[in-house]
């Protein structure tokens, strides 16, 4: 089986399990979707769910967030992790939205990854799916899943981001990205499929019968 045929095949898996994906992480503006995506960085959905209620309450745009000390900042994210050095990215964001771009969150990659705390993955989950341009983020997590699938042999997110983006049409990218995700949590999880049991994992290798070994990012 080629490369492009396991691609259809987890394609079409995906699009019937997850025909409208939605975006997991909660927000009511480009600002505070760029916020709850910068505090996912190794930090479930769920949690960043239950700490930005708070912190939007307390300061819901950049002005007012560029206005907050960087320990009440550090106070209400705390629970995500990372919290000195997510806190001061937050801040210092904030205050360059403000001055340098009218406190609005832009709408390109330069400027996106110019941010402090925003890199490559974070613009692209921006663009894709606050502004609607085609980008596929890779993580850790899509990267482990397109090696068990067969889609890349990539030894790093950057090789498998371009491995993606060859086999998929660019109009599929931004819900094949979240499809992945939704997937890998539900039914190909790290510590239970190891290659074998989900659905995806057989199609695409009804032959393989040991755990598959990941190459590490």
């Amino acid at each position: 089986m080629t490369r492009q045929e396991r691609a259809l095949i987890v394609e079409r898996i995906l699009h019937k399990q997850y025909p409208r994906p939605p975006i997991p992480l909660n927000h009511h503006d480009n600002f505070s979707f760029l916020i709850a995506v910068l505090l996912s960085a190794q930090c479930t959905d769920e949690r960043v769910n239950t700490v930005t209620p708070e912190l939007f309450k307390t300061a819901a745009t950049p002005k007012a967030m560029s206005k907050l000390k960087r320990e009440k900042i550090y106070q209400i994210i705390k629970p995500c992790g990372l919290g000195p050095k997510k806190s001061k990215a937050i801040k210092n964001l904030s205050k360059i939205l403000v001055n340098k771009f009218n406190s609005k969150v832009p709408s390109n990659f330069d400027d996106l990854e110019s941010l402090p705390g925003v890199g490559h993955k974070t613009a692209s989950v921006i663009m894709s799916q606050a502004f609607g341009e085609p980008a596929f983020p890779v993580d850790t997590h899509i990267h482990r899943l397109a090696q068990r699938w067969g889609l890349s042999s990539g030894k790093n997110v950057v090789q498998t981001e371009k491995d993606l983006k060859k086999l998929f049409h660019p109009k599929k990218w931004n819900a094949l990205h979240l499809q992945f995700i939704f997937w890998g949590r539900e039914f190909c999880q790290a510590r239970d499929c190891f290659g074998l049991k989900c659905k995806i994992c057989k199609k695409t290798f009804p032959l393989r019968k040991k755990s598959f070994k990941h190459k590490r990012p």
